[in-house]
């Protein structure tokens, strides 16, 4: 925790890559609350967990959508867990593979009981997309924590981005009351990294008082 302008800032200190794990029985012992990250095949999710534990290479990045195909558990600080999960919405892998993405995720999200929250990762760039919106609505049929977090915002004007926010919002908007909570972010300037750290700094709270 870092003192700034009167406001106290969470930065992460230590993150320690812990295992890549094929389904839920083979993750780490839930002994440590849990934040996950998922979204669409280069949706620019390892960039953004680099990010926010200000490590370059602790995630993978890859040109190559896909690339990610465990579960890669990271602790944090010593005191809570970072999962980067496989990402979901790319044909470019067997449909054997396909196949069984889905259901270890569905899996793991649904089971894994010291999960606290689900980041979904949504590109700024890109309309409203199917896998996307079904993913988001699945989460909420399951009661499911989560929030929804937009990457590559540098990528547009403020004006330009404001307005795919907001038009992203009404498509939500008819289905959902009330609407996710939503976090900016650019893992090329780091803006975001501060909030996103601070949710997870106070949901970690809830699990301590457990």
């Amino acid at each position: 925790m870092t003192e700034n302008a009167g406001k106290t800032e969470y930065r992460i200190q230590e993150a320690k890559h812990t295992g890549s794990s094929p389904g839920l029985k083979e993750c780490p012992k839930p002994i440590f609350p849990e934040h996950a990250f998922i979204g669409r095949s280069n949706v620019g999710k390892s960039s953004l967990i680099n990010m926010l534990t200000g490590r370059r290479k602790l995630a993978h990045t890859s040109s190559t959508p896909g690339k990610t195909r465990l579960i890669n558990h990271y602790l944090i600080d010593g005191h809570w867990y970072l999962a980067d999960l496989p990402g979901y919405g790319y044909a470019r892998v067997s449909k054997t593979e396909r196949l069984q993405w889905p259901a270890m995720i569905r899996n793991y999200l649904e089971k894994r009981r010291n999960l606290l929250n689900t980041f979904i990762l949504i590109d700024t760039r890109l309309e409203p997309q199917t896998s996307d919106l079904e993913f988001l609505r699945w989460m909420g049929e399951k009661a499911l924590p989560f929030s929804i977090v937009f990457t590559k915002c540098d990528k547009l004007t403020r004006g330009k981005l404001d307005k795919a926010i907001k038009d992203y919002m009404l498509v939500l908007a008819e289905e959902w009351e009330p609407l996710p909570t939503t976090f900016r972010t650019s893992a090329a300037n780091g803006n975001g990294r501060e909030e996103v750290l601070q949710h997870i700094s106070e949901t970690n709270k809830l699990w301590e008082k457990t």
